[in-house]
């Protein structure tokens, strides 16, 4: 069983909004402007931004397309965490981070929403933690199946966006909000 958070501290954590992850992503440039200025509501609102960053052999460390997009930079002194796997808590510091700054609410944001968006989410709440996944601040692209399937990246959004308001977890609060209604106060609320 996972251990409850106590308190109701939020924080938002921003993962992987790096140029090689959205330069073909569904609706990337407004997907971008939503995080954007989901991030400059939370500095706003003193609430802690956390960056996530994924290296592997597509995004190899300080190329091209393992840069955070132009219009979304960590402000000094936000956490960058570096990851390897789909998950930001796997091998990582994102939980020491949360830890130290008593959090117990994560608003979420970023990409790929099938990838690494669904594990961070999945991650978040057996870990104990109330999420709300801000909807139209994810985003992933569409998938060709070798069957001669496609699911179009929408489809991929709008299952995870269902999903987080369906699932139940004892004692934690999952949903969503649109970005200009996300509610840092409130687990899965809005304002």
């Amino acid at each position: 069983m996972a251990t409850i958070r106590e308190g109701n501290n939020a924080a938002l954590v921003v993962v992987d909004v790096q140029v090689g992850v959205v330069n073909e992503a569904w609706d990337g440039a407004r997907i971008i402007g939503n995080i954007a200025r989901t991030v400059e509501r939370a500095r706003a609102e003193k609430i802690p931004v956390l960056w996530v960053q994924h290296t592997d052999e597509e995004l190899p460390t300080d190329s091209p397309q393992w840069q955070w997009v132009p219009e979304l930079v960590p402000a000094e002194g936000e956490p960058r965490i570096h990851k390897q796997f789909n998950s930001s808590f796997e091998q990582t510091s994102l939980a020491e981070e949360l830890a130290a700054l008593n959090v117990s609410h994560i608003v979420l944001a970023g990409a790929a929403t099938n990838w690494c968006i669904r594990a961070t989410a999945y991650g978040a709440l057996e870990r104990g933690y109330d999420l709300t996944l801000v909807s139209d601040g994810h985003t992933t692209g569409t998938i060709e199946l070798e069957s001669g399937v496609t699911i179009e990246a929408a489809d991929i959004i709008k299952e995870l966006n269902i999903a987080m308001q369906w699932l139940s977890y004892p004692g934690r609060t999952n949903s969503t909000a649109r970005a200009e209604h996300v509610n840092f106060a409130q687990p899965g609320g809005e304002q």
